[in-house]
């Protein structure tokens, strides 16, 4: 990957997200199918000045869909579970 902005493509605010946040200090991010865990560290450690214990990646599979007699499928996909080393704190949606 060229750019760190490519690797990461956002953050999932999610509950089970928000809970391991507060509980285990990890963050859950979309990342891009082609990111492998290396960069995916760099990109949240360059992004946002944090240190990064490991990182956790799940491919995510789309689903199909349909509607009448018409069939597709949403694309596939890929998340990040980033953990953070203790001490370090990320506030990505802070008050919302």
């Amino acid at each position: 990957m060229k750019n760190s902005y490519e690797v990461l493509l956002g953050p999932m605010l999610t509950e089970k997200g928000t809970l391991m946040k507060e509980t285990d200090n990890k963050v859950l991010f979309r990342v891009a199918r082609e990111a492998n865990k290396i960069e995916i560290k760099k990109a949240v450690e360059e992004i946002f000045n944090v240190k990064v214990d490991c990182v956790r990646t799940i491919n995510c599979r789309g689903k199909k869909k349909r509607m009448g007699r018409f069939e597709g499928k949403r694309p596939d996909w890929k998340k990040a579970i980033v953990a953070l080393k203790e001490g370090e704190k990320l506030d990505i949606v802070e008050g919302v």
